[in-house]
């Protein structure tokens, strides 16, 4: 596997790029604005795609890397389903797995330093965003943070890990780099507590001041979305009530860019074909299948997601290939649900 452990100095963020393989599909967790050019240099160092990007919550030290690096590589932007982010490709819910090529890591709901806080378990390590901390945890004072749920979280989650297990925060601020399970129970102070009370009490009195980059950086981290406004300012949007006229037409195929475990948990629109949106590319590239329905058979392509985010840049790439008759619908199956649109589970 390849791993690497990269550091912002400013706000004390690690994020962290994994790959099962040179020359394949890798994942960032936890990126940050102003490191968004080396992480592209290192990709390309290291001959790997970047497929998805992902934040363990709603940051409130730092302005995401999210929506940078999709607008660089077209990679899916993640998050839990809980977040206040306005557009993000992929929502998350505990016991879905996020997986790229080779990499399949456990998704874990965390909350209690935010309301929307994830974790991320492979064999041997955790990404604990601030749930779980290098001999610390996060601060549960804002963001709809709670005590209670941390120490759910951590004693009833975290902790149950191996102790062998490695921990990865997403911040330190004393130079340490990694812990183990079996550390943090030892030795971390916040967790010598001897009841979910005695906890309670400790987070409500830390006292602590606010981030200084908090009032920029919330309102930034919930505004990451693509603007589906300009794709559909081209003629590239297909809005659900029209798309709704469409169903069972012949001539548009309608097609599913989300993933297995997307389309087991909320459905999918009759009729359409799959196709995960990483690997759009060879299929609308001369002599794949969607090149071959929209220039051979003059049909329509209808992308749709779950937002309507993927779709969004899955149209623009269409329209680039020179696929003129490909729009996406507007909102995702969200939007389709909302308005009563048939699903088939």
């Amino acid at each position: 596997m390849i791993f690497r452990q990269l550091f912002d100095q400013t706000s004390g963020t690690y994020s962290y790029l994994l790959a099962s393989r040179a020359g394949g599909e890798a994942l960032i967790i936890d990126p940050v604005l102003e490191k968004v050019d080396r992480y592209l240099t290192l990709m390309r160092e290291l001959d790997l795609r970047l497929v998805k990007a992902v934040d363990t919550h709603l940051h409130a030290d730092h302005i995401t890397g999210l929506g940078a690096l999709r607008d660089h590589t077209q990679c899916i932007t993640v998050m839990g389903e809980q977040t206040k982010a306005d557009v993000v490709s992929m929502r998350l819910s505990d016991g879905d797995k996020l997986t790229v090529e080779g990499l399949s890591l456990d998704v874990i709901y965390t909350p209690g330093h935010t309301d929307d806080s994830y974790s991320f378990v492979l064999p041997d390590r955790v990404f604990t965003g601030d749930t779980l901390l290098i001999r610390g945890t996060g601060r549960t004072d804002f963001q709809n943070g709670d005590p209670r749920q941390q120490y759910d979280s951590i004693f009833g989650r975290l902790l149950r890990l191996p102790e062998r297990t490695l921990v990865y925060p997403a911040h330190d601020y004393k130079g340490d780099t990694v812990s183990t399970i079996g550390e943090e129970k030892a030795h971390n102070p916040r967790l010598q507590v001897k009841s979910v009370e005695e906890y309670v009490e400790l987070m409500n009195n830390l006292k602590l001041a606010n981030p200084k980059m908090m009032d920029v950086a919330v309102p930034a981290n919930m505004t990451i979305g693509l603007h589906q406004e300009e794709v559909a300012r081209q003629g590239w949007s297909v809005g659900v009530t029209e798309a709704l006229v469409f169903a069972g037409n012949p001539e548009v195929a309608f097609i599913d860019l989300r993933e297995h475990a997307e389309r087991e948990r909320y459905g999918i629109i009759p009729g359409s074909l799959h196709v995960p949106y990483p690997a759009l590319k060879d299929h609308i590239a001369e002599g794949g299948m969607l090149h071959d329905l929209a220039r051979r058979k003059g049909k329509q392509l209808l992308f749709y997601c779950a937002y309507g985010e993927r779709s969004a840049m899955a149209v623009q790439a269409a329209q680039d290939a020179a696929l003129r008759l490909a729009r996406h619908l507007e909102g995702g199956i969200a939007a389709w649900t909302s308005a009563g649109g048939p699903i088939e589970r």
